[in-house]
Parts: C-alpha cells; sequence; structure tokens
C-alpha cells in the first residue's frame, strides 16, 4: 500500500454500514489518501457474535471486527489467523478476531478503550472504526400487520415484509461518530443489507440531525442486488426513496451504482435459489429526484459470488471528493 506523507491534509469521509457490504467497499477505499471514520451498528444477534452477546451481555463484534479488518495492512498470515474460526465444540464458530475484541471489551470495559488497541494491532493507518454506540441493545422490525420481529437476525430471515424499524431501547449515539460528522468531507451510506445494517443507523434522530446539519455531501453507494423481504423490485431509486424517507427529502447528493446488469449463469442462480434480481439503475427517475449518478460497470465475480469492484468505487468515490460535484 502507498503510504501518504503525514502532513497531507487529508479529506475526511464518514461512512455507514455494517459486515460484508461495507468491508468490500472498504478494501478500495482505503488505498487513497482520506481519512476514514467506518460507522457500525452494533445490534448484530446471529452466529457468533449473538453467542458472544448472550453470555456475556455485550454489544455486538462481528461486524466491527470484519470492518476492523477490511482496513487493516497487516500481513497475509495475521488476516488469515483474524478470520480463523474454531471448529471444536466449545467454541465453535467463534473467530480470533470476535475472541480478541471480546478479550480487550472485558479488559478494558469499553469500545472506545478497546478498538484503538486492536487498531495497532491490525496496522490501521488511515482511518478508524467506531461503533454506533456503546450500548448492548437489539434491533425491532415492524411488519406491515404491525408484528414486531426481535432481533436482527430474525428481521433477516423473517418472511414478513418490514416497513420499519426500531431499537429495544433508547440507544446514546457515540459522540466521536457525532464529531466525525460535523467534520467531515463527504459522508457515504455503504451498500448493504438497507434494513439491518443501513438503516439501524438512521433511525436514530441524533445521526439524522447530524447529517442533515452537515456541509459535506451526502453519496449512497446503492448494491448490486436486491435482498429478498425487503428490497424486491427495487431500482436505485427505490433505494434512495427509502433512505430519504428517514434522513428527508434531497438528502441524498450523489449515488455510485452499478451501469451493467450481470447476465451469468451465477446471476440466474442468484434468481432462481435465491430470489435475488440486478437493482436496475433509473437514471431518468434519479435526473428527476436531482441525483448525480456516477455509474459504471462495479462488479466482479470473487470467490463464487458477486461482489463490488472495490478498487473502482474507491477510485469513484475519490474523483468526486476531489472534484467537489454535486
Amino acid at each position: 500500500m502507498v503510504k501518504y506523507c503525514c502532513d497531507l491534509h487529508m479529506k475526511k469521509i464518514v461512512i455507514f454500514g455494517g459486515g460484508s457490504g461495507l468491508s468490500q467497499i472498504l478494501k478500495g477505499i482505503k488505498l487513497f489518501p482520506v481519512d476514514i471514520t467506518a460507522v457500525v451498528a452494533v445490534s448484530d444477534n446471529g452466529a457468533s457474535t449473538g453467542k458472544l452477546r448472550e453470555e456475556l451481555n455485550i454489544p455486538a463484534v462481528g461486524d466491527i471486527t470484519k470492518v476492523m479488518v477490511s482496513m487493516s495492512n497487516a500481513s497475509e498470515d495475521v488476516i488469515n489467523l483474524m478470520n480463523y474460526r474454531f471448529k471444536n465444540e466449545s467454541v465453535y464458530n467463534h473467530s480470533i478476531k470476535n475472541l480478541l475484541l471480546t478479550a480487550l471489551l472485558d479488559m478494558h470495559g469499553n469500545f472506545a478503550n478497546s478498538l484503538p488497541v486492536l487498531e495497532k494491532i491490525l496496522d490501521i493507518e488511515n482511518g478508524k472504526v467506531l461503533p454506533l454506540t456503546e450500548d448492548s441493545v437489539d434491533l425491532i422490525g415492524i411488519a406491515t400487520d404491525g408484528q414486531e420481529i426481535y432481533g436482527e437476525s430474525e428481521v433477516t430471515h423473517s418472511l414478513a415484509k418490514i416497513k420499519g424499524l426500531k431499537y429495544s431501547k433508547p440507544i446514546n449515539v457515540n459522540t466521536k461518530v457525532l464529531k466525525a460528522i460535523k467534520e467531515a468531507d463527504l459522508i457515504i451510506i455503504s451498500s448493504g443489507s438497507l434494513y439491518t445494517s443501513i438503516l439501524p443507523h438512521l433511525i436514530s434522530k441524533d445521526i439524522v440531525e447530524a447529517i442533515q446539519n452537515s456541509k459535506a455531501k451526502t453519496m449512497y453507494i446503492c448494491n448490486l442486488f436486491t435482498q429478498p423481504g425487503e428490497t424486491d423490485g427495487f431500482k436505485v431509486s427505490d433505494h434512495i426513496k427509502i433512505l430519504e424517507k428517514y434522513l428527508g427529502k434531497n438528502a441524498i447528493d450523489a449515488v455510485v451504482a452499478n451501469s451493467k446488469p450481470m447476465s451469468s449463469k451465477l446471476a440466474q442462480k442468484y434468481s432462481n435459489k435465491e430470489q435475488k434480481d440486478p437493482v436496475i439503475l433509473d437514471k431518468k427517475e434519479l435526473d428527476k429526484m436531482n441525483i448525480h449518478v456516477i455509474s459504471d460497470i462495479l462488479y466482479k465475480i470473487e470467490d463464487g459470488f458477486y461482489r463490488h469492484d472495490s478498487l473502482k468505487v474507491g477510485y469513484l468515490v475519490f474523483s468526486y471528493l476531489m472534484e467537489g460535484k454535486k
């Protein structure tokens, strides 16, 4: 990785997301001379993270560690170690990175004192990862029939159509996140699950008000595929309309979106077996919404899955930031 002079004034980016979507995007953005603050929700209750939360009453660590590893400049051996998951029964499916952050939380008491230690271990140079809150909270999905679905994992796998979200209790937003938003040159809403990775940030009035009061432009990096039960049939503009229900009208200034639908056998598998379809770029509708469209062929096939081309997305984000366009 190219290292930039420490006295170079780097533009500041705040990016909201969680899990795989945000991690993939950060792999590209971190290669450019920008100061990154990645904000991650801590309401995940599935798999390894869910078990650790249940046993130790801590906020979710899984998405945070995944995002931190994506920003790491450590050796391949260290990365592989962090991602290693035990297979024996007593610690089954726990990754080293999750156990390490859990240990740091036990030692230091909170994320504020634990994450800087993990940043040093992972050699994160041009940014930081912040939890949305230090509170241990659960996400509750509100279905169209009024049913309340308790837990992020349960919301993800629910067959009910989700119309809204709330937390199990009021949260105290991390003051460092609010400070980063105030100082940002660009605010990014990352690709990722709309209802369980993105909107959990925007159901906080403090976050919404901070973004509305910020002088920074706001960009959305759109998903490549729709998600069953959440965004069936959604075009790019439909994603933005949902975001603006929370952020307010005309809150999104720019969108980065894929311009070429997939037509491979893998895309057919996504459609037939997983009910996921490519998100269509509806530029005319976006023009009516006064959204600056940044489009290109943004996908690649990686490990048998469609992923964002992280380097290309990073370049497009950096170019927009430096040009200062709307």
